[in-house]
Parts: C-alpha cells; structure tokens; sequence
C-alpha cells in the first residue's frame, strides 16, 4: 500500500493538489485544487448528488446561505457547546486536543469525560507533548471551533455572525419551505453540497482534516418510532455506494458507537471507516439524530415545525437520519485507493490511477500520432468530444510517454489520431487499466465513451 509521503507527493507533483498562497509562503492548513484535482471533486459530487438525490425520487436538492442569523447556532447548541478541549504544553507552548492525545497515546476513547478527567489522565499516564515529549500540560479549556466575522458596514456596528460549520442547520430550518413547496409527505430526505469552516486546533493529514472543506450531506425526515429501520437501510446504502464507486472492500469498515459514547442527541451513529495510509479513520458519519434539531429550532424561533401526517391526522416533529461525508476525504480515500505503481511484462512499471471511470478527471485524451499530419483532425476530435465530456488534447513528446502520463492520471480513454484516420475516420481507443485497444469509427466515440464511463 502506498505511503502517505507518497500519496502527498503524488497529489501534488500531478496536479491534484496545490499548496495554498504558495507564493507568499502558504497559510497552514489550506489546499488549492488544480485543473484535474478540480474535475474529480466536481466528479464525486456528481456521483452524489445522481445516487443521493436524482435516483431517490424522495429526496430534493438545496443550495442554503452560509451565513446565517446567529440564533441558528444557538438553537443548535454551536454557540454554547460546538467546542473542543484544548490543552497547552507548558514547555513549549504548543496547543493540542486533549482528547485526541490520549487516543493517539494508548487508544483510550474520551468522549463524554469531563475536562478535570481528561487532565489527570495526561499528567498521570505522563503523555508526552508530541513536540517536546516533555509532560507539562496546563488545564484544559473550551475551545470554540466556529469562524466569527462580521456583517455591516461599519466595524464598530456591525452585527457578529458566523461561518458555517456544518451545512445541516441550513436544511432543518427550511424544513418546512421544502415540505410545503415540493408537496413532500414522510418520509423524505434534503440534500446537500456545500461548504463549512471550522477552526480546527489540530487540523492535518494533508487534507483529511482542514479548516475550510466541503460537505454532502443528507438530512432524511421519517415518522418517530421508524427511525432506527431506516438508519439501518442507510448505513447500508452509503457502504454500498462507496464499493460500488470502486472503494476496497477490505480497505472499509463500520464503527458503530457505543451508548455511552453517543452524542446528546442521537440514538445511533456510526462511520464508516476508510484504511488510508495511516490506518482506518473515519470517512463517513451516519446519525440518527432523533427530532433534536427541528425541536430546538421550534423552542427559538417559535414556528410551529410538526408535521401532520395525512394518513393519522397526526401532528409530530419528524425525526431524521443524517448521512455526512467530506467530499475530500472522499477525494484523498479514492486518490489513495487506487494509484498504484504497476509492474508491466517488459520489466518496466507505470503509475496508474486506477478509479471508477464515472469519476476520472478525463474521460479521454486526444492525442495526434504527428501534430503537423492530424493536429487538425485531432482538434476536430476533440470539438466534438468536448461538447459531452471532460478531454484534454496532448502533442508533445512520444506516444508512449503520452500514454503513460495519462495512466498517471486516471484518463481512462486515450484516443489515437493516426494515418488511418485520414483514410477512413476511424481512431484507436486504447483502456487505461488493461492498455487493450481497439478500433472505432469517430461517429462511435460520443455513445463508447457514455457507455464505459457510466455511474
């Protein structure tokens, strides 16, 4: 399996990946996207947005501000509660999670301990600070994660907001909007893609824990009593899509939580775990998050949120099953997933990117065997394939090297212009995985391509 100094490497070196400001000497923890890294992001929020919402007829899409009026994140509890415990070194000041020191330090899970037990655990277990291994550490205290600025003209009256940290609260107090306005009757879910800030202490792992990313999430309302049924069917169907789009298997587990580690407001949750390069880290949440949210929004805001039931006369506040993914820590799984260095029959090797075709950045490469013979038929390739698909056109070095630097990639087609073409409009359409090839007539192209690429 790759190493994560490779993976990072390889991000950035093809493109995936830019380090953020870099001219000015970067800002910790930002990551620009460059031209391929920016198609497979678009890429998987298509596959999810196509398998969470268009193949779901219950389902509906939002798009919701991220700035909102500040007593959203009181209702929800952000203002108050959406903290960490941060601990300082003493020795050399650094500041650090306290509880993700003791699970790194022997694996102990201290979710739900008070700030005192998380202490005596550092100082009598001697933890050591992971800058200094010294064991000096100060009291713990609350961190709040969410981003303030503010709204107004002048500085000195303007009102202070918050980004978003999550783009669920958007959803639960539209809740009614979307019920009323897409006629939607129980159960049904609201989807998502947006993005969300939070000021993390200890983001890292190259872009698995940042402090700007963006979310998919679906926030899916159902009758109280039914909820634990359907947070079983989406338990399922996320771990189904994600083997689906290609994901090992092997490489993917659930950790359910147990009772006692459970938020306050849910009565299930559980991750599904991806093994990257360090080992297996959370790479989806699925809760049941009980009626908690639509109820706090009630308690503040005073809008009636039930829902009446048609088929009882019922008046009730749904209850809802919360699926929420990074999209990258998607990106980072399937970069990690599926580039690999293949030994070939000659002897010789060749990276490859070996991802779901759906998500490839390029679906194909247009590539001239001569520039100065078929550059021109080459460019009137790809006009017509561009119309349809993300292809990129390539003329320079040989076609051996273009191919490999396409396998590199994750271009899953490379379509050759040849002497051929001239004589008869048909092209070689060469497989990234099994480097087969075979012959086909430009009029074939648009509907091979659609077929192969396919979610």
């Amino acid at each position: 399996m790759i190493t994560f100094e490779e993976l990072v490497k390889y991000a950035k070196v093809t493109g995936f990946v830019y380090q953020g400001s870099e001219i000015y000497g970067g800002l910790a923890n930002t990551w620009d996207y460059g031209p391929i890294g920016s198609l497979l992001k678009q890429n998987i929020k298509k596959a999810w947005i196509n398998k969470f919402q268009k193949e779901t007829p219950n389902n509906v899409l939002v798009d919701t501000s991220i700035l909102l009026n500040s007593r959203v994140w009181e209702a929800s509890g952000h203002v108050g509660g959406f903290s960490d415990p941060l601990t300082e070194c003493r020795a050399c000041n650094n500041r650090f999670r306290a509880d993700k020191l003791i699970e790194e330090f022997d694996g102990t899970n201290a979710d739900g301990w008070s700030h005192e037990r998380m202490h005596s655990y550092l100082v009598d277990k001697k933890v050591p600070c992971p800058s200094c291994g010294k064991v000096e550490w100060a009291p713990i205290r609350s961190f709040n994660m969410m981003f303030q600025t503010n709204q107004g003209v002048v500085q000195e009256t303007s009102s202070q907001i918050y980004l978003r940290p999550e783009t669920a609260q958007g959803i639960f107090i539209n809740f009614k909007n979307v019920q009323r306005t897409a006629r939607k009757k129980l159960p049904f879910g609201i989807a998502q893609v947006g993005k969300s800030f939070r000021n993390e202490i200890t983001p890292g792992n190259f872009i698995f824990r940042t402090r700007e990313f963006e979310q998919m999430e679906l926030e899916f309302f159902v009758k109280p009593g039914t909820e634990l049924e359907y947070f079983a069917y989406w338990k399922e169907y996320c771990m189904n899509w994600l083997k689906n789009l290609g994901l090992n298997g092997e490489r993917l587990q659930f950790d359910d939580h147990k009772p006692e580690a459970l938020s306050h407001y849910s009565n299930a949750t559980t991750d599904i775990q991806f093994k990257f390069p360090w080992g297996f880290d959370e790479l989806w949440g699925i809760a049941s998050r009980t009626n908690f949210d639509l109820n706090a929004h009630q308690k503040h805001s005073g809008e009636d949120l039930t829902y009446l039931d048609p088929e009882t006369n019922e008046r009730y506040i749904p209850y809802v099953i919360e699926p929420s993914v990074g999209v990258e820590r998607l990106f980072l799984a399937f970069l990690a997933n599926g580039y690999q260095i293949e030994e070939l029959p000659d002897g010789t090797t060749r990276e490859l990117l070996k991802i779901h075709p759906a998500l490839a950045p390029y679906k194909a490469a247009i590539l001239p065997l001569n520039k100065k013979l078929q550059g021109d038929k080459a460019w009137e390739v790809y006009n017509l394939l561009s119309k349809y698909f993300d292809v990129v056109y390539d003329d320079t070095q040989n076609i051996g090297k273009r191919y490999r630097r396409q396998d590199q990639i994750g271009t899953l087609l490379a379509i050759t212009i040849d002497h051929q073409t001239m004589d008869d409009d048909t092209v070689t359409v060469r497989n990234r995985d099994t480097m087969e090839q075979i012959r086909l007539h430009v009029s074939e192209l648009k509907n091979y391509i659609e077929e192969q690429t396919a979610f």
